[in-house]
């Protein structure tokens, strides 16, 4: 009986190691997913609601944001910046890009963007986006 004991527990070790394994397999190819669904999610929200005005290696009607994440305000040379964006001492990170993009005029007042992101959600993944291609 004990021999029988030993075996049937060595099993439920082994058939729960096995089931831990796979629990945590499913959950690494889960949270992968969402990772690269956000980043999807995040170049067409920037596409949508940033890439009127701006792109990543070029200046158009805003400056180049190709990097932005982790740079100081007003450093992209080929573009010409408020006065007020000037003399504001940003680092563009989470925290800066979330109360410029949801409102600009309160964060930096008299500056030269018209625009904002209503929506805290498409804000997150825009940011998570410009940090990604930032290399951050």
């Amino acid at each position: 009986m004990e021999k029988m004991l030993r075996r049937f527990a060595a099993f439920m070790l082994w058939a729960g190691l096995w089931t831990f394994i796979a629990f945590l397999a499913s959950f690494v190819l889960s949270t992968s997913g969402q990772a690269q669904t956000t980043g999807n999610h995040g170049k067409e929200l920037y596409e949508k609601r940033c890439g009127g005005c701006h792109a990543m290696d070029r200046d158009k009607e805003g400056p180049r944001l190709g990097g932005v994440y982790g740079r100081a305000a007003a450093m992209v040379p080929t573009f010409d910046y408020s006065a007020a964006l000037k003399k504001s001492k940003i680092t563009w990170n989470e925290e800066t890009l979330e109360k410029w993009l949801a409102d600009p005029d309160k964060l930096v007042p008299d500056n030269d963007m018209p625009f904002h992101v209503q929506n805290a959600d498409e804000r997150h993944d825009i940011i998570a986006y410009l940090k990604q291609t930032s290399g951050k």
